[in-house]
């Protein structure tokens, strides 16, 4: 008989998150589960590949922070689908989630922890608390977001460590040259990319002064932003007072990053704090080599001069240095991407991120 598995998550946009419950949902094993994906506020780009991949999609659309309606909404469809497993993803869907699923009775209530969150406030972090001890467990994707929740009162022995999975990169169709046109980018540059939101957690601004010291020690250099959010205007403008406007491009949010990743040099990410990138797995997936801020997201992906480089937070000295050490020493960056898709291969594969998920449902629907 079939696992029913309602997976509730608050959007399914673009994100980490949302990519990761994606791979989920369509790579359990058929003949063992039913996926349901329930999403609380709004839909994105995520559904399509869902309903193309046989993978019911239900929407509660919660219209503000406290809505009773769409956890009346919630709870009467987990009524009617009486599934054996909800997992709820991200603090909105754990709290709505999680209270519906005990009020209609579900067998097994888990919830997943899927970044380190300082935004949290004190109430929020209560919740969490309160929530936990109610909950069959929890999944997280590395060990800083388990040591960060566990800094905050949640038992860390009640967390299943999941890391994300990657799907196997398929080679570009574009050329070197058709994929500099298509950024807009001159093919004679080194490509410098960020691909993310444009909002604070990211730490753009570093990475703005940082391309704009290196143009000026190189001069074949190009930075290329792909994403969008809140932030972009003024972005642009700093971009544009610190007049790195001639070699700094943002593109937006895009749907091709697979095909132009691979035609760059270096990855940056900047990110104050994280769970685990996804982008970073990417790139490291796509032979580029990664530069990123050492903090324990990244920390638990990056060893280091092996598998990339890690900067001190807000060290743009740092960065550009590292920068520009591995655009003149092609032996030393092949020999970092290389140690990076073996990394990959063996710790992040999308195999390893469902089996993970299926042993624990199968455990706790035996074992609640």
């Amino acid at each position: 008989m079939k696992l029913r598995v309602c997976l509730i998550i608050p959007t399914l946009d673009q994100g980490g998150a949302e990519k990761q419950i994606s791979l989920l949902a369509r790579g359990l094993d058929r003949n063992a589960f039913e996926a349901i994906v329930i999403v609380l506020t709004r839909t994105g780009p995520r559904e399509r590949e869902l309903l193309e991949s046989g993978i019911a999609v239900h929407h509660i659309n919660k219209r503000a922070k406290l809505d009773p309606f769409a956890w009346l909404r919630l709870r009467k469809l987990l009524k009617q689908l009486k599934p054996d497993i909800v997992h709820t993803w991200l603090f909105a869907a754990n709290a709505y989630g999680r209270t519906a699923a005990w009020s209609a009775r579900v067998p097994v209530i888990l919830g997943s922890e899927r970044s380190v969150d300082p935004w949290k406030n004190a109430f929020q972090f209560w919740v969490d608390r309160c929530l936990a001890k109610r909950t069959h467990g929890l999944t997280a994707n590395s060990q800083g977001t388990i040591d960060f929740c566990q800094q905050h009162g949640l038992d860390s022995k009640s967390f299943h460590l999941i890391p994300n999975g990657i799907e196997p990169i398929e080679p570009s169709t574009l050329t070197r040259a058709q994929a500099c046109e298509r950024m807009g980018v001159s093919a004679d540059r080194r490509i410098i990319l960020s691909v993310g939101r444009l909002w604070a957690q990211k730490g753009y601004k570093d990475l703005l002064w940082a391309a704009e010291l290196l143009r000026v020690m190189r001069e074949d250099i190009c930075y290329v932003i792909i994403g969008d959010g809140p932030d972009r205007e003024r972005l642009e403008l700093y971009r544009d007072n610190i007049r790195g406007a001639s070699q700094i491009f943002f593109l937006g949010a895009r749907t091709d990053v697979h095909e132009l990743l691979p035609h760059c040099d270096i990855l940056w990410n900047g990110s104050l704090y994280e769970g685990q990138s996804n982008v970073i797995l990417e790139a490291m997936q796509s032979g580029v080599a990664v530069i990123a801020t050492d903090i324990p997201g990244n920390r638990e992906l990056i060893e280091h001069d092996r598998t990339g480089l890690l900067y001190p937070l807000g060290n743009v000295d740092d960065l550009t240095r590292y920068s520009n050490q591995l655009l003149k020493d092609e032996p030393r960056r092949k020999r970092i991407t290389t140690n990076a898709l073996q990394h990959v291969q063996q710790e992040h594969s999308v195999e390893q991120m469902i089996s993970r998920h299926e042993d624990i449902y199968r455990a706790k629907v035996a074992n609640p």
